[in-house]
């Protein structure tokens, strides 16, 4: 009965290092890659890293509201709050924009800032890129 114990205990602690590698392999693999930019979503690649944006979207208030960008008729980019100094960045041919609060960002379409809005006002725009 002993050994039967010796046996098992060796088993065990085996199974314990042996996940206690997998874990740190794991951990060291996902500290290695490099995240995507916090603060800047790129929807689409541009293929110039100078080329400007169809839509960029920045939060100025402490929370910003649901903020909705989507290809017409397609995906839904982005439908979330942001935080302050939170932007994004989309450079899509055309995108259907609603904001719940568009006093609470600043929107700048194709390099050319829009009008700013009052507070609690909901706002809902079409964004074409240059040419479209």
């Amino acid at each position: 009965m002993g050994l039967a114990r010796l046996a098992l205990a060796v088993l065990a602690v085996g199974a314990v290092v042996t996940l206690l590698v997998i874990g740190g392999r794991a951990l060291f693999a996902s500290l290695d890659t490099e995240p995507a930019p916090a603060r800047q979503h790129a929807s689409a690649a541009p293929s110039d890293s100078a080329q400007t944006p169809t839509l960029r979207i920045e939060c100025v208030a402490d929370t910003c509201p649901p903020v909705t960008v989507r290809v017409p008729g397609g995906d839904v980019l982005q439908h979330r709050d942001m935080s302050r100094g939170e932007e994004v960045s989309f450079f899509e041919p055309e995108l259907d924009v609603v904001l719940s609060d568009a006093g609470t960002v600043r929107v700048t379409e194709n390099g050319e800032r829009r009008p700013q809005r009052d507070l609690g006002e909901r706002e809902a725009f079409t964004v074409r890129g240059p040419g479209g």
